[in-house]
């Protein structure tokens, strides 16, 4: 979902990624205006269906079992949770539609109230499943599908959506935790009143991978994130970071297939090589848009950045010639951050980063948190003296052009 951008209140200005690849696709199949008009519980049964297309028996299982724990709202209950979607209740916008901030009636206690954040999928967002851009019905009901199934401290939570077809149109909405201290890339922000502390970002780096570990190798079947990035990583009032915005997720490669073939689509900057060279999807796409992210974390910068000079705008190749050595390697530290970081921990960091960006996809870590404790410890071991008592050496970078 969009629900990280959505805290922003102008819209996304992240260039994305549309290429189209003459591949078998595995994805979830266009869905046509007559697919769209149908009632609640012929809707249903089409999310499950819809996203089971490339799945196995199992998984098909797996998705139908799941499906019910999402509560279904009538149109009317969001108007009132929204005050009919009042602009002063808009956190943001984008070319999906809208996000409230709502609040609903918890159904365990009537008498508890619960904020929520409302995503309105409009007209335009509708039609956009069409032309793969930026968020249209396809990925609504992906959305669903995955959010439905998965339940995991570092994904934002669904709690329900609304599927309702009348005379004033096609009202497709989805209702999520609401995530008050909004997305990691607004904290990276440049406009940001609020850097983020170091040990934060290290807690940041540790949730996020925790998160995409789950996807990838916590449950009977494989989730790929496709578009992982700072403005979709939320953080809650506690500073927990959790993955959102799953429209354009897949289910991963079949038993005996090594990756999914489908259209590369996603955000500059974030794609793995090979997946733009080819629409070969795996897991490890996901693998290579963690390590971007961590340069993100270390630097305060975008993967892609046109404000920038011409041979800064590219994260990955200006923090390359940086690498070598510890003196320069300071010079790419956020200076947001007013020196007020462990350099030996910025460093083991940026090794991490480092081994998530190797050309080869198989030489590229898992998203198990047993094979990154050693490289990302605990936050309150992040100062202490004997934990750092051996400075950790960078890895050689093989960091490519993206």
């Amino acid at each position: 979902m969009k629900c990280l951008v959505f805290f922003n209140k102008g819209r996304n200005d992240e260039p994305r990624t549309t290429k189209s690849i003459s591949v078998q696709s595995t994805s979830t199949s266009m869905s046509t205006d007559q697919d769209m008009r149908r009632s609640g519980s012929e809707f249903n049964s089409q999310i499950v269906s819809e996203f089971s297309t490339a799945s196995s028996a199992k998984s098909f299982a797996i998705l139908s079992q799941k499906q019910s724990n999402l509560r279904e709202f009538t149109f009317s209950e969001l108007k009132m949770a929204t005050k009919n979607f009042s602009r002063s209740l808009m956190v943001g916008e984008g070319g999906f539609g809208g996000v409230y901030r709502g609040v609903i009636r918890s159904t365990d206690d009537p008498q508890k109230k619960i904020d929520v954040a409302i995503k309105q999928l409009s007209r335009r967002g509708l039609q956009a499943s069409f032309l793969l851009f930026p968020y249209g019905h396809k990925e609504w009901v992906t959305e669903v599908n995955v959010l439905g199934i998965v339940e995991h401290p570092n994904l934002v939570k669904l709690v329900g959506y609304c599927a309702e077809d009348d005379e004033r149109g096609i009202q497709r909405l989805l209702i999520y935790e609401y995530m008050p201290n909004r997305s990691v890339q607004d904290h990276l922000s440049t406009r940001s009143q609020a850097p983020l502390l170091w040990n934060t970002r290290m807690r940041i780096a540790q949730d996020a991978a925790r998160g995409l570990a789950y996807l990838h190798e916590g449950m009977d079947f494989q989730i790929i994130f496709r578009d992982f990035k700072s403005s979709n990583i939320l953080l809650d009032d506690q500073w927990n970071a959790k993955l959102s915005d799953f429209g354009l997720a897949r289910l991963g490669p079949s038993d005996g297939l090594s990756h999914v073939s489908t259209a590369v689509v996603g955000t500059i900057g974030y794609a793995a090589p090979e997946y733009l060279r080819t629409g070969h999807l795996t897991a490890k796409s996901d693998v290579w848009s963690y390590g971007v992210f961590l340069y993100e974390l270390i630097t305060g910068r975008r993967p892609f950045d046109r404000n920038l000079p011409k041979n800064e705008q590219k994260l990955l190749e200006w923090v390359k010639p940086h690498l070598s050595r510890i003196k320069k390697f300071e010079l790419i530290l956020d200076p947001t951050l007013e020196r007020k970081y462990s350099l030996k921990s910025a460093h083991k960091l940026s090794a991490v980063a480092n081994r998530c960006l190797v050309q080869h996809p198989k030489l590229r870590p898992k998203m198990s948190m047993k094979s990154w404790r050693w490289c990302i410890p605990a936050p309150e071991l992040l100062e202490t003296t004997d934990y750092w008592k051996e400075p950790p050496m960078l890895d050689k970078p093989s960091l490519g052009s993206v």
